[in-house]
Parts: C-alpha cells; sequence; structure tokens
C-alpha cells in the first residue's frame, strides 16, 4: 500500500484548507519569512542528490535535453493555463479570494505545484517506497509540504488545495514505477536519477526565494531522459 504519497496528499490538503481559512492569523513577519526558509530547505535538499553523480556528462545532458523539450512543449504556459482556466471555477466554490493576483499568483502557484508534485524529494522518496517499502523520504516532505501549504494557502487561497491533484497521481505513478522499473536500472542509473531531481529541486529554491524564476516545469523531461541517457553512454 502507497503509505507515503497518501500521507504527502492528505498534509498537503490539510495544510492547504488551513492557511487558506485561518492562515491570515498567522503573524506578517513569519509568513514573509518562510519561503526564504523554505528556499532554503530545498537547497539543502537538492545538493546533496546532485553532488553525489556518478557521471556528471549524462546528468548535464540529460538537463540541457530535457529544458529544450520543455521548452519546445511549453510545459510551463500549459500549466499556468490549466491553472488559470480552473482558479476562478474553484474560489467561486470555496468563498475565498487569495491575497495575490496576476503574475504573481502564478510565480508562486507553479513554484508550489512543482515543489509538491515533481520535486527531487518526492520523486525519489515516492521511487524509493516502491522498490525497498520505506515512506520515510515521504514522511519527512509531509512535515514540509503541510507547513509550505500553511504559509502559501494564505497568499494563494484554496488554489493551493489544487495541487494535491498531479502531487498524489504523480506520486502514485512513481510509486508503482518503482517496483517495475528496479530489476532494468543499475546503482548508478538511480543515483543519477536522483542527481537530476537534486537540480531541479536547486532551481525550485532559487524561485521559490525569488533569486531566479526558472521554468521549472520546463526541466522535468531531464528525469525520464537520465536513465537512457546514462545507458546509451555507459
Amino acid at each position: 500500500m502507497p503509505i507515503g504519497p497518501i500521507t504527502n496528499a492528505v498534509a498537503t490538503l490539510i495544510g492547504g484548507v488551513i492557511g487558506a481559512s485561518v492562515g491570515r492569523m498567522i503573524p506578517e513577519k513569519l509568513r514573509t519569512g518562510m519561503p526564504q526558509i523554505f528556499g532554503l530547505i530545498a537547497f539543502s535538499l537538492g545538493i546533496p542528490l546532485l553532488v553525489q553523480t556518478t557521471d556528471t556528462l549524462s546528468v548535464v545532458l540529460a538537463i540541457l535535453a530535457g529544458v529544450i523539450i520543455g521548452e519546445l512543449l511549453r510545459l510551463e504556459r500549459r500549466i499556468e493555463g490549466v491553472a488559470s482556466k480552473v482558479r476562478s471555477p474553484l474560489e467561486k466554490v470555496m468563498k475565498a479570494k487569495p491575497a495575490l493576483a496576476g503574475d504573481s499568483f502564478m510565480t508562486q502557484f507553479i513554484a508550489i505545484l512543482i515543489l509538491f508534485s515533481a520535486s527531487g524529494l518526492g520523486v525519489i522518496g515516492a521511487m524509493s517506497e516502491g522498490m525497498t517499502g520505506d515512506p520515510s523520504l515521504l514522511f519527512l516532505k509531509s512535515i514540509l509540504d503541510f507547513c509550505t501549504a500553511i504559509i502559501f494557502g494564505v497568499s494563494l487561497g484554496y488554489m493551493v488545495c489544487l495541487t494535491v491533484i498531479p502531487q498524489i497521481v504523480i506520486s502514485l505513478i512513481l510509486f508503482y514505477l518503482g517496483s517495475t522499473i528496479l530489476p532494468l536500472t543499475t546503482p548508478d542509473m538511480l543515483v543519477n536519477f536522483s542527481a537530476v531531481g537534486g537540480f531541479i529541486l536547486l532551481a525550485t529554491g532559487f524561485r521559490i526565494m525569488a533569486i531566479k524564476e526558472f521554468s521549472i516545469a520546463n526541466m522535468l523531461p531531464a528525469l525520464f531522459l537520465i536513465m537512457p541517457i546514462y545507458a546509451l553512454l555507459n
């Protein structure tokens, strides 16, 4: 049973509801300061994953090819389009308005969508549980996502809850792929897969902290390219 993905999704949903409902009771200083802390946490999680790579060339090629594919497919714009279409109906149903609007809203929404659904910790945690049955990484992510959802629920409203859908779908797919792919992989493949996830997590940290607005969604194809590229080069 996929305990980790379910726990993670429930934690995010509860955090989003709390943030959208009563989050404005949280002191302003705490609300503005916490995203910086979350960005630093993303850095601290991403760096160890990235530096453990055993094949830098494969990782770099996967990232470059993945970004090119993502840009050509305009993945981030497509996500923004879907988010824009569902935003108004969701606000009408939930009877709550987010504190942000326009570009600021979309920037934060895309950042947490990627952080919740496709961060290095989430990807590795889901696959790791599928392979080993150990949900500890996703339990850690659940705590982080719960706190993050509360903070961002204040500015984004109930739209934060919407991220639970892709989050649990992606986690379940990776969970079940974990046991399926395991016989076809080597330890080095998994390490370099984690390294690509770490790179994306670093970029997410930059974006959350508003240091650099990387197009995170356009990097995601790299996760699907790293293993075949590594196998081809080795």
